[in-house]
């Protein structure tokens, strides 16, 4: 995971390992796969995940 200090402060340093997100020019969205690469989660809006790696 990343690095999360000091607690309670709202914030995270660095990337979210393991996970990378791609977009659907489909229907306009993106979506994070975790480190087996299976669909973990779309987002409603079409602004990619915050700390997650985008793969193109």
């Amino acid at each position: 995971m990343a690095t999360n200090a000091p607690i309670g402060d709202g914030h995270r340093e660095g990337q979210v390992r393991d996970r990378d997100q791609v977009y659907n020019p489909l229907n306009d969205r993106w979506t994070k796969r975790g480190p087996d690469k299976k669909f973990m989660d779309q987002k409603h809006d079409d602004k990619p995940f915050k700390g997650v790696k985008k793969v193109k």
